[in-house]
């Protein structure tokens, strides 16, 4: 599913083509999505300027005149900037017209994202209260995650993916920061030393930071905001490279289940 790289990348994209303009309606063919879309919706946004964008873990946020509109896109949804007379195709079951002729529109096959309006702070809204800190803004650092982990034991992997703890650290970066940081993935998290926490936030970091200049990562359905793939896939060193050599050493990377998700690493490099 889109991670944060993906949606940091589509929010830069969407961006410059929404900020100011104003909305002509809000033009909905299929409500069933992860919660369906309300029916006062329509009226809610219509009429309202796009005042600024922004993003909270892997939502994005359209700050209106008199409200927020929430968008989630869920295992496999896309937004594009498109002229609002272009045919939509099969999964795309959103348009949000603008008064400039050009519409947002939204893709959703599987129909797991999220489309719904909040006239409160989104901060107080329920699908984003309990969110732990951004991991590129102040207040993530090795001593936060040092401390979180005083008195649990699960895997560190599961540990760092707890969107409670620090939000927008996927599958795909844990993967990719627990090898850069040489952390076996099911070590439990609170058997890492202060320091090895302060390497691994960094990491973590700089994986994220990488990903969202690269574009992304193209795994199954997502593309850039132009329809153009990520390129962050040639930068991974072992998620979804088992049996291939490690990067550091030549050892072949492994491949087992923490959590329901699977882990990637190096048996020599990661402990």
């Amino acid at each position: 599913m889109p991670e944060l790289p993906e949606v940091e990348t589509t929010l830069r994209g969407i961006a410059p083509h929404l900020r100011g303009v104003r909305i002509d309606r809000l033009l909905v063919r299929e409500r069933r999505l992860r919660w369906p879309v309300p029916a006062d919706t329509e009226h809610q946004v219509r009429g309202q300027h796009i005042l600024e964008l922004g993003r909270r873990g892997k939502y994005l946020l359209l700050e209106l005149e008199r409200g927020t509109i929430l968008i989630h896109l869920g295992m496999s949804g896309s937004l594009r900037v498109l002229a609002s007379h272009i045919p939509p195709a099969k999964h795309d079951h959103l348009d949000l017209c603008l008064r400039d002729g050009s519409c947002l529109r939204m893709r959703d096959p599987r129909r797991f994202g999220v489309f719904l309006w909040t006239p409160e702070p989104p901060a107080d809204h329920p699908l984003l209260a309990h969110l732990g800190p951004e991991p590129l803004e102040s207040g993530f650092d090795g001593d936060y995650l040092y401390g979180r982990a005083r008195g649990r034991r699960c895997a560190v992997k599961t540990f760092i993916m707890d969107a409670d703890l620090v939000v927008g650290v996927g599958n795909i970066y844990a993967n990719e920061s627990l090898f850069r940081a040489g952390i076996h993935p099911a070590r439990p998290c609170n058997r890492i030393g202060r320091e090895r926490y302060r390497r691994l936030a960094a990491e973590i970091r700089g994986v994220l930071t990488s990903a969202i200049d690269q574009g992304g990562t193209t795994l199954r359905d997502f593309v850039r905001d132009d329809g153009g793939p990520g390129y962050f896939v040639r930068s991974l060193k072992v998620y979804g490279r088992a049996g291939e050599p490690c990067p550091r050493c030549g050892k072949p990377i492994r491949r087992r289940r923490i959590g329901q998700r699977s882990s990637f690493y190096c048996p020599k490099c990661q402990s």
